[in-house]
């Protein structure tokens, strides 16, 4: 193991399900950009935001704004499509993060099969390289997977794991050990990790212990969390909860 590791562990926020609640009603309440930079005030290190096709909960209007008044990393989730292409190169975030996605889906169910979809994604994928954006591809932890991230030039990989945190026991155990080759084997290939999908205060800590994740994004528990004990409280007690693991 690289002496250099465990390096600090990156929280980036998910606020799309502010949005969300706020589309329940329309209107401008609750606002996700107000409820980022509280989040940035209690500890993300970034903000993650998904601009869906349908524009299900985070708008064009909420992405203008955030790339205006953040003071941290912007990391726009977006699916593969031309429309959100344009857009990306528009506003440059410092983080674009390709994505699988459905319409009928309520939410991202699983990782991009960049391995099938090379050609789609090579053209994408180089755009937003020249365009200085830090490009991640959100997959399963997968060798075959990981090996179309470096032939697609993809700086970043974030592992889904969205599976370890439906499971329990042995099969936890089993998918945990991908997690830890997947990243493992990215890091070998100079690909920084990434992780996240269903991290909650009670199984983060397993995650955060793979010493070559860098970042966990980290959106609907959190959210969902607040409401209880508030987004600062929420946003400190994950910070602890990571930073313990480490």
């Amino acid at each position: 193991m690289s002496a250099t590791y465990p390096a600090p562990l990156r929280l980036g926020v998910n606020i799309d399900h502010v949005a969300t609640v706020r589309n329940a009603r329309g209107g401008a309440t609750p606002d996700p950009v107000r409820a980022a930079l509280l989040a940035v005030a209690a500890g993300a290190d970034g903000i993650t935001a998904h601009l869906r096709e349908d524009r299900r909960h985070i708008t064009d209007d909420d992405i203008a704004r955030l790339m205006a008044e953040l003071t941290v990393p912007l990391n726009l989730e977006m699916a593969a499509t031309e429309e959100m292409l344009a857009i990306a190169l528009r506003h440059r975030p410092h983080a674009v993060c390709i994505v699988p996605e459905k319409r009928e889906e309520r939410t991202t169910e699983g990782g991009i099969d960049a391995a099938g979809q090379h050609n789609r994604l090579a053209p994408i994928i180089a755009a937003l390289n020249d365009a200085g954006c830090r490009v991640s591809l959100f997959i399963e932890p997968d060798a075959r997977q990981i090996d179309a991230a470096v032939r697609l030039c993809a700086p970043v990989v974030e592992l889904h794991v969205g599976r370890y945190s439906e499971l329990d026991g042995a099969e936890r155990a089993e998918e945990l050990r991908r997690l830890s080759d997947a990243a493992a084997l990215a890091a070998k290939n100079g690909i920084e990790v990434h992780a996240g999908h269903g991290l909650t205060f009670d199984n983060v800590a397993a995650i955060a212990a793979i010493p070559q994740v860098m970042e966990l994004n980290i959106g609907h528990f959190l959210i969902g969390e607040a409401i209880f004990v508030g987004l600062d409280e929420a946003v400190r007690e994950m910070r602890r909860a990571m930073d313990a693991a480490r």
